[in-house]
């Protein structure tokens, strides 16, 4: 498939639309005050699958609980939970706990700032290493992310539908403000997130469009139920659990099962506990 090519003048033409939305309507969140690496690394943790509004709170509790990553490191999966409730998809909460013993253990306590490193580690993939990278160490590289993705579809491909990704990565790589991706990505992701409340989602025509599931009645929300009851609780009883949980039997244990084998609780006996 042929790429896009663009002009000097539209790229420039691109970038003053941007920065000129930016400029008047910049967000401000705790996380655009620091290029601190650990509390960067927190908030790109948090803000996979989860809106901005309910990462705020948590993320300024978790920093007062867990200040650096030597703290982190420390903490239990169980410590980790307490705070990290209300965020969902708590597998997130489990690889940022992976993530702080492997900084401490392997890179003397400092996130590294190479690309590939970051991918090798727990719950980050290209577009967090990619956030990383330019929020936390200044450096332009290329990502995408879903209001980023917005953005290009609705200005380069809006006669187009089952867009990929391999297909606006050039012009992100071609529109990036090297000497400053930090605020670039930025003003992209404010103007993204706009878009959104003024027009059709741009991004229904990406091919790599999926509605989430609804949340009510899915196996996360029996997955949160049961780890809330192991916070306030040491151990339990499948018994327990499901009468705790009120859900049908089978569909419990079989929530159990994964949770064990993905390492959230522990089994001993005829009793279960957070790992």
């Amino acid at each position: 498939m042929k790429q896009r090519q663009l002009s000097s003048k539209q790229i420039s033409s691109f970038q003053h639309l941007i920065y000129k939305y930016y400029n008047k309507h910049r967000r401000d969140f705790p996380w655009r005050d620091t290029d601190n690496p650990y509390h960067i690394l927190v908030s790109e943790i948090m803000l996979q699958q989860t809106q901005i509004e309910r990462v705020i709170e948590k993320y300024n509790l978790f920093l007062s609980k867990f200040p650096d990553v030597a703290s982190l490191a420390k903490a239990t999966l169980k410590e980790v939970l307490e705070v990290w409730q209300g965020l969902g998809y708590n597998r997130r909460a489990i690889s940022l706990l992976k993530l702080a013993s492997i900084i401490v253990s392997d890179y003397q306590g400092k996130l590294p700032a190479d690309g590939e490193e970051l991918l090798k580690l727990p719950g980050i993939g290209r577009a967090t290493a990619g956030c990383l990278l330019a929020f936390a160490f200044h450096k332009p590289s290329v990502l995408i992310e879903t209001n980023i993705r917005r953005v290009f579809i609705h200005h380069f491909f809006q006669d187009r539908e089952d867009v990929h990704d391999n297909e606006i990565m050039p012009l992100v790589e071609t529109t990036l403000d090297k000497s400053n991706p930090r605020d670039w990505y930025y003003a992209l992701m404010d103007y993204g997130s706009q878009l959104k409340k003024e027009i059709e989602n741009p991004n229904k025509k990406s091919a790599h469009y999926t509605r989430q599931a609804p949340f009510e009645g899915s196996d996360r929300k029996i997955r949160g139920a049961i780890l809330r009851s192991f916070i306030k609780k040491t151990s339990m009883t499948e018994e327990d659990i499901i009468t705790a949980i009120g859900t049908e039997k089978k569909r419990t244990k079989k929530i159990m099962s994964a949770l064990v084998k993905e390492g959230f609780i522990v089994k001993t006996g005829k009793t279960f506990r957070i790992a």
